[in-house]
C-alpha cells in the first residue's frame, strides 16, 4: 500500500446535490473506516484518533517473533472485533442497495460489517479478519477456530488483569507491550505459519479483486465515496479511475480527504447522518 500526505482543503457541498447525483440509482460504494467507528472500532486517520503503526506484510512474514506479538495482541482485539455490529451508516447503505440505487459495496475495511448488514454485493479489498490463511500452504479457516485453539494454547490470556482498556484498531491490533510468552497456533493442515487473511501494509492487493473492482466502477453512473480519506492508494485508485471517466463522485468524510480533489460533492460530515439521510431521502 502507498501513503500520500492529505490535502488541507477540501470542496464543499451539500445534502441535496448529492441527493441529485444518487438519484438515478447505478452507485456503487467505496467505502472506509470512517464508516465504522460508530460500530466502536477506530480509524486510522480521522480527526482525534491517536497515531497507529501497523505491522507489515514483511515485518509479518519473517519473523517469527512478530507473528507472536501480532497473534497475542489480535487474540485480544478479535473479542471486542467478533462483537461490533453494523450501525446506521452499514444499514442505510444495505438499504440503498435493497431498493436497487446502490449495485455494490467497495469496502476497505476488514470488520465484515457491511455484510453482516446485509449489503449484497460486497467486494472485502482488503479481505476479512473473520478468515485465516496459511502461508505455506493457502488452505483458508474460519479465525472462530484459530480464536477457540489460541484460547486453549494460552488459557486466560484475553482475560488478564493486567491488559490495558485500550480501543482495538481496524485492522483488530490492541496494544499489549509483553507477549513472550503467548503460543501461536500453527496450521492444522500442515503445521505452516497462519496469517489473517487481510492485506497488510506492504502487500499487494489480489490482481483479480483490483480487476473486478475497475469493472464495478467502469459500469457506475456515480460512486459513493464514505468514510476513507484515500491516504491508501489502494481505495484512492478507483476515485481516480471514476473522475478519469467523467462518473460522478460524491465524497462523504469527516476532516481532509485525498478524494476532494477528485469530488464533485464533498461532505466533511459523519457517514452515518449522512447515509441515513440520503437513503431517507431516495426512497421518498
Amino acid at each position: 500500500m502507498v501513503v500520500h500526505p492529505l490535502p488541507v482543503e477540501a470542496a464543499a457541498g451539500t445534502l441535496e446535490e448529492a441527493y441529485r447525483l444518487l438519484a438515478g440509482g447505478g452507485v456503487v460504494a467505496l467505502t472506509g473506516a470512517g464508516l465504522s467507528t460508530d460500530s466502536g472500532i477506530p480509524d486510522y486517520r480521522g480527526p482525534g484518533s491517536p497515531r497507529r503503526t501497523p505491522m507489515t506484510y514483511q515485518q509479518f512474514t519473517r519473523s517469527a517473533d512478530a507473528r507472536r506479538r501480532y497473534w497475542a495482541r489480535s487474540h485480544v482485539g478479535w473479542l471486542r472485533m467478533s462483537t461490533a455490529a453494523p450501525n446506521d451508516g452499514h444499514r442505510a447503505l444495505a438499504a440503498l442497495g435493497t431498493r436497487g440505487l446502490v449495485d455494490a459495496v467497495v469496502t476497505q475495511n476488514v470488520d465484515g460489517l457491511h455484510v453482516a448488514a446485509g449489503s449484497d454485493p460486497v467486494v472485502e479489498l482488503h479481505g476479512a479478519l473473520s478468515r485465516v490463511v496459511c502461508l505455506d500452504c493457502g488452505v483458508r479457516s474460519e479465525r472462530r477456530r484459530l480464536h477457540e485453539r489460541l484460547s486453549a494454547l494460552n488459557p486466560g490470556w484475553a482475560e488478564r488483569d493486567d491488559l490495558p482498556e485500550a480501543d482495538v484498531a481496524p485492522d483488530g491490533d490492541v496494544v499489549i507491550d509483553d507477549t513472550d510468552g503467548f503460543v501461536v497456533a500453527a496450521c492444522e493442515t500442515c503445521g505452516g505459519a497462519l496469517k489473517p487473511d487481510v492485506v497488510f501494509f506492504g502487500e499487494n492487493v489480489p490482481v483479480g479483486r483490483v480487476e473486478r473492482c475497475y469493472g464495478l466502477v467502469d459500469g457506475a453512473r456515480a460512486l459513493l465515496v464514505a468514510g476513507t480519506s484515500c491516504t491508501v492508494f489502494s481505495g484512492r485508485r478507483f476515485v481516480k479511475r471514476a473522475a478519469s471517466r467523467g462518473i460522478p463522485v460524491v465524497v462523504v468524510n469527516r476532516g481532509p480527504t485525498r478524494a476532494a480533489e477528485l469530488a464533485t460533492v464533498h461532505l466533511d460530515e459523519g457517514c452515518s447522518p449522512v447515509l441515513t439521510a440520503l437513503s431517507a431521502r431516495l426512497a421518498a
